[in-house]
């Protein structure tokens, strides 16, 4: 499902968290969403879901304008919060089961028992969610996310605080996915080397607004890798200049690139205001 977003802000008080921002995310990639502290890529995930709405400018998940669609627009995207908690004494197939009949899911039964194989429990599905290690607990997380069979899947800090092992169990699961259905997944993580492994495409963010977009072989060319690009993109190396801010961005005015504040917001916490 492709993704539009056209000259989006969103302001909290005197803070800008978005600023103008246009970008084009195209139907079935995987897509990584790559910024500094602030630059505001937990808020775009918020307005993605419908959990807030913008100042100005406008959001498209395929023909359907986000804001226009209000909570209908989780109908179709799945949603995998930095950090998700669930309750100790349920079991994993009771997460589910409890989740699928709060979203009016049909076919609760079937869709729990399809995602949990996904995501490597099925063996695990009848055990208490507090004797989970932190990665069964993620992928518990990305179960929930999948449960709608969404089109569109975004992925906040998926392995953050994982061991070497959780994580490469979730990026398994995850290009497992991208492998098997045409969703759209949105990566965003502090984790260069998880988005390189994951990621067909890439845009860097700061200050709410975008310096580059595009595939991620064209950005990281003529670098040792995305490590190298992103410190340049975000330094301001004369390498990343107008040419590669217009990189493959495929949205409106992409071709200019946008002169980040002297000031940048502060991270937000998850379901701040």
């Amino acid at each position: 499902m492709h993704i539009e977003t056209t000259d989006v802000t969103r302001t909290y008080g005197d803070v800008t968290a978005l600023d103008g921002l246009s970008l084009s995310i195209p139907s079935g990639s995987t897509f990584g969403l790559l910024g500094t502290n602030g630059a505001g890529k937990t808020t775009l995930f918020r307005l993605l879901i419908g959990h807030e709405t913008p100042d100005s400018g406008t959001i498209r998940i395929g023909d359907t304008t986000v804001s226009a669609a209000g909570t209908e627009i989780r109908e179709r995207v799945g949603y995998l919060p930095e950090r998700a908690g669930f309750p100790a004494e349920l079991t994993a197939r009771e997460v589910l089961a409890v989740t699928g009949r709060v979203r009016d899911l049909s076919d609760v039964d079937s869709r729990v028992a399809s995602v949990l194989d996904t995501v490597g429990l099925a063996g695990d599905a009848d055990r208490p969610v507090e004797g989970f290690s932190n990665g069964m607990r993620r992928r518990l997380g990305l179960a929930t996310a999948l449960l709608p069979d969404p089109d569109v899947l975004l992925l906040d800090e998926p392995t953050a605080g994982l061991d070497p092992l959780g994580v490469v169990a979730f990026h398994r699961v995850v290009e497992d996915v991208s492998e098997r259905t045409d969703a759209t997944v949105l990566v965003c993580s502090h984790a260069l080397a998880e988005v390189e492994r994951l990621c067909d495409r890439v845009a860097i963010l700061r200050d709410g607004q975008l310096l580059a977009a595009g595939e991620l072989a064209e950005l990281t060319a003529g670098t040792s890798g995305l490590e190298e690009t992103f410190e340049a993109v975000v330094t301001g190396d004369e390498r990343f200049g107008d040419e590669q801010s217009a990189v493959a961005a495929d949205g409106p005015d992409a071709s200019e690139a946008q002169r980040p504040p002297d000031t940048a917001p502060a991270e937000r916490e998850e379901g701040a205001p």
